[in-house]
């Protein structure tokens, strides 16, 4: 009688912003990628949404670390509990003996060979006994629903926390790719930095997410606009309190050069494009993902600017996510996991 293992078969998408793991065709866990550590002992004190909430409200003995920068591990330690912390958070049938993980992690298109080895020693650490990597916009596509083997062009765009991955994929291959860092974290810095030249008022990063969530635009004129928010905040001179109502018109003005950086990015990715996988992708339009694709009117602006419709992904934050889940049960039939 053999030893019984039992294997746990889980997919990642590691994001800058949130992490979500998915496991037996199930999102079981979708939460914020922050970590709480003790400053002295280095000890995890939280994870995800408990971590997030101490965010910008920490004492002398608590560090809260973001471990993803621009789509890249920043900190390995940090990281790695989070792993751990949140392959914990799947619900366990039975707790008698720890599962040998086999994970599907996806990484930003543009990363580098130290990168990939970065995440592959992570999920390692983390309890991994065998890793594949997927690229974003390749797990992009297949949770969209594209056929990513078919000998057509497609683009997709995702627009994450800390990076923007573009790509152009046609026989389950990546055929050419723009990776940039300005995305969704970028636009929550312009709106901190609008916010202090414009109305002196100091905010920090989670009431400009907010903000960005309540009135954030790429467009001057709306047909459904949303109602002005209310900002509360110190006076960045006096330290008094004040409030501002801010309106979408003001920050798709303070969004403008961000977004102008990303319309740029998507036209360098088309002229690296290849004519006949050009038509392909001018017949199809092209496909929006990730959380910056819910920013209002950005499919709107980016096909009258480019003149290729723009559509955005059915629950476009965990299309990536969907994409890992499918390629996870599919790890013998693509050939374009990365081992």
């Amino acid at each position: 009688m053999g030893l019984f293992t039992f294997t746990q078969e889980i997919a990642m998408d590691l994001g800058t912003a949130n992490t979500i793991v998915i496991c037996n065709d199930k999102v079981v866990v979708d939460e914020p990628s922050v970590v709480a550590l003790d400053k002295r002992s280095d000890k995890l004190l939280a994870i995800g949404k408990k971590a997030h909430q101490m965010r910008g409200r920490e004492n002398e003995g608590i560090r809260t670390i973001r471990p993803l920068r621009d789509g890249v591990i920043a900190d390995f330690y940090a990281c790695e509990m989070m792993m751990r912390g949140m392959i914990k958070m799947i619900p366990q049938k039975s707790r008698m003996f720890t599962p040998s993980l086999k994970m599907v992690v996806c990484i930003p298109s543009g990363s580098t060979e130290v990168e990939i080895r970065a995440v592959r020693d992570s999920s390692e650490h983390a309890g991994g006994r065998e890793v594949y990597m997927i690229y974003e916009p390749m797990a992009a596509a297949i949770g969209i629903g594209i056929d990513v083997e078919a000998p057509e062009g497609c683009m997709i765009v995702d627009i994450g926390g800390g990076t923007t991955e573009i790509a152009v994929i046609s026989l389950g291959g990546i055929v050419c790719n723009k990776s940039i860092k300005i995305a969704g974290d970028d636009l929550t810095d312009d709106i901190i930095e609008y916010m202090g030249r414009m109305h002196n008022m100091k905010v920090g990063e989670s009431t400009a997410e907010r903000i960005k969530i309540e009135v954030g635009s790429a467009l001057t004129e709306l047909e459904d606009a949303p109602e002005d928010y209310i900002v509360s905040g110190p006076n960045r001179m006096t330290a008094l309190p004040m409030q501002v109502p801010v309106s979408y018109q003001e920050i798709a003005h303070c969004l403008e050069k961000s977004i102008a950086k990303i319309e740029n990015a998507i036209l360098s990715a088309l002229e690296q494009t290849p004519p006949e996988l050009y038509a392909d992708i001018v017949q199809r339009g092209i496909y929006l993902a990730g959380g910056g694709a819910l920013l209002r009117g950005l499919d709107k602006r980016l096909t009258t600017k480019i003149n290729i419709p723009f559509y955005v992904a059915d629950d476009p934050l965990r299309a990536v996510a969907r994409g890992t889940g499918i390629a996870l049960k599919n790890t013998d039939k693509f050939s374009f996991l990365i081992r």
